[in-house]
C-alpha cells in the first residue's frame, strides 16, 4: 500500500495498443506468472514482486491524456504476466476506471482462477466493473496443457464456464503450434468446447512465433521450442476453419455494456 491506495508491480505500458481488447486501448503489462509455457516470448514477466510500482492514480494519470483516442470501443486494458495475480490492484485500478466511464478490458490465461474465498470474492468485485475479457485457453486437452504450461487447465475451464453464466463478454485466443496445439483432433475438441458457452464474442488463432527467443539467451534460460517453426498459411486457415473463427463475429458491433453473442 502507498498513499491508501493498492500497488501493483507493471513489466511494461502501451499507450496505443490495437491488438489488446476492442478498439485502441492503453495497456498496462503487470509482472509474474506462475505458468512457464513453453512458447511464452516474454519470460522477462515471469517474476512475482519484481519490477517497476504503480498505484492506480498513478496510471491513470498516464493514461487520461489518451482517452480522446479511444473512442466508443477503447479504454484500458490489465493484461500481463498474469493479472489475476494482483487482483487488488486489478479491482481497485478498474472500479476507478468504471467511476470515470473508462471501459475495461482484462487479458488473462485463467490460471489463478478459483471459486474459493476470499479469492472468488473479490473475482466476481471485479467482474461487475469489467466489461470484456481476452482468455487464452493454452490447451484444450488438460495433460497436454500442462506439459505445455506447467499446469492443468480444469480451473481455467472453470473460468470459462462462470464468464458464460454470468454472460461476461469474452474474446477467446488460442496459439497454433505446430504438432502441439495444431492437430486437428484437439481443435475439433476446443471448437466443440466453445460451443458450449454463450458469451464469447471473438475466436482467434495466434500463429506461433520466435520473436521472443533472444530473451532466453539473454537470460540464460533453455528454450523449450527450439527448432519449431511458425505455422503455414494453410495450417493457420484450417485452425480457423476448425474452430469457426468466422461464425464469432460479435467484436464487429461490440460496445461496453452490449450483449452481442451469437445464438
Amino acid at each position: 500500500m502507498r498513499d491508501g491506495q493498492v500497488e501493483g508491480y507493471v513489466h511494461s505500458i502501451e499507450t496505443f495498443g490495437a491488438v489488446d481488447g476492442p478498439g485502441i486501448r492503453f495497456v498496462v503489462f503487470m509482472q509474474g506468472c506462475h505458468m512457464r509455457c513453453k512458447f511464452c516470448h516474454n519470460p522477462d514477466t515471469w517474476k512475482t514482486n519484481v519490477s517497476t510500482k504503480m498505484t492506480s492514480d498513478e496510471v491513470l494519470e498516464q493514461a487520461l491524456p489518451y482517452k480522446a483516442f479511444w473512442g466508443d470501443q477503447g479504454g484500458i486494458t490489465l493484461s500481463g504476466g498474469e493479472i489475476l495475480l494482483q487482483i487488488d490492484f486489478a479491482l481497485e485500478l478498474f472500479t476507478k476506471c468504471k467511476e470515470l466511464g473508462i471501459s475495461t478490458c482484462l487479458d488473462t490465461c485463467g490460471q489463478p482462477f478459483t471459486r474459493r474465498q476470499p479469492w472468488f470474492d473479490k473475482f466476481q468485485k471485479l467482474m461487475d466493473v469489467t466489461d470484456i475479457l481476452l482468455v487464452d485457453i493454452k490447451h484444450i486437452n488438460s495433460d497436454e496443457h500442462k506439459r505445455l504450461t506447467g499446469f492443468p487447465n480444469e480451473n481455467i475451464l472453470d473460468l470459462t464456464r462462470y464468464l458464460s453464466d454470468i454472460g461476461k463478454p469474452v474474446w477467446i485466443r488460442h496459439v497454433l503450434i505446430p504438432g502441439i496445439t495444431d492437430i486437428d483432433k484437439y481443435l475439433m475438441e476446443l471448437d466443440a468446447y466453445i460451443k458450449t458457452l454463450h458469451n464469447v464474442e471473438k475466436v482467434e488463432i495466434l500463429p506461433y512465433h520466435t520473436m521472443g527467443v533472444h530473451k532466453y539467451h539473454e537470460m540464460g534460460i533453455k528454450y523449450r521450442l527450439e527448432g519449431v517453426e511458425p505455422p503455414t498459411e494453410d495450417r493457420v486457415k484450417n485452425a480457423q476453419e476448425l474452430l469457426h473463427c468466422d461464425d464469432y463475429r460479435g467484436y464487429l458491433s461490440w460496445r461496453p455494456g452490449i450483449k452481442t453473442f451469437n445464438p
